[in-house]
């Protein structure tokens, strides 16, 4: 079933808009939605997968955060502060009665959704966490900072390709496959060149709040949930030393772990599918 672009006002009245792909025309008895929250260069697209694959069982809601893909870009940077975008997900889940989701947080999605937990622990049924956990590492904090701040105004989406390819992390795709991950990353402007679909001021907001916080507080308090982790083997952003301390306090936590693959998994991959089918048949 085709997607609703669906568009709804904040608290402060920041357009923001949202992919909802509701699934089955009569849901299961009480089955819980997905609400998909997206990196900082992301946006809702990067789920449609994800949706289709799960359109039989569940509603699938994705959000584009202020200042990404079809929401609105605020007048003032300060907006972006972490404590606007947790708001703008309580009321993303009010205006489409969503009130309770599995949470699937890709990055600073995820950082989102453990911080969600501390807020609204009985907003949240579950938690995949893709490529991210209570510490970040500098040296990936430092590229995603500069990466978010560029905007190389590309010719063609052949140059975005290779753009792409040359700068991030390595993915698992093929041709086809980099193809439309540039395409749902970048777009062409009324000038003809491709730019970035996110606004290049959060990286100005980034350097403004300091180092990446410790979040071990907000991961505990995801106790009462299951939960799932995906990393990208050659991550620089999540260390095999916080995934291990992640295990050894939350011991029930699934772990998957994708070859070759740095920062972050698409969640496409076969192994991530498989895992995700499994966690998300053990959630009503």
């Amino acid at each position: 079933m085709t997607p609703r672009r669906i568009g709804f006002r904040a608290r402060d009245g920041l357009a923001l808009s949202a992919l909802d792909h509701p699934g089955p025309m009569r849901l299961p008895e009480g089955r819980t939605p997905i609400l998909c929250l997206s990196g900082l260069t992301r946006s809702a697209q990067d789920f449609a997968p994800l949706a289709a694959r799960h359109a039989a069982t569940r509603r699938v809601v994705a959000l584009d955060h202020a200042g990404h893909g079809e929401s609105a870009r605020p007048d003032d940077i300060a907006r972006y502060a972490i404590q606007n975008s947790l708001a703008d997900v309580l009321d993303a889940m009010a205006a489409l009665h969503c009130p309770r989701a599995v949470i699937v947080g890709t990055s600073f999605g995820g950082i989102l959704a453990m911080v969600l937990a501390v807020l609204r622990p009985s907003a949240i049924a579950g938690v995949v966490l893709n490529d991210i956990g209570p510490e970040i590492e500098d040296l990936g904090f430092d590229f995603v900072q500069d990466f978010v701040g560029r905007d190389p105004a590309l010719g063609s989406l052949e140059e975005t390709v290779a753009h792409l390819r040359a700068t991030l992390p390595p993915l698992t795709l093929d041709e086809e496959g980099w193809r439309h991950f540039a395409a749902i990353t970048f777009a062409e402007g009324d000038d003809g060149r491709w730019h970035p679909r996110w606004d290049i001021r959060i990286a100005q907001a980034l350097r403004g709040s300091g180092a990446a916080p410790k979040l071990w507080g907000p991961f505990g308090a995801l106790a009462h949930a299951p939960l799932l982790l995906v990393r990208g083997a050659l991550s620089d952003l999540l260390s095999p030393a916080t995934v291990a301390r992640m295990q050894a306090l939350r011991p029930d936590m699934t772990v998957v772990e994708v070859p070759g693959c740095g920062h972050c998994p698409t969640l496409a991959e076969p192994e991530v599918a498989a895992a995700l089918d499994r966690f998300l048949g053990g959630i009503a």
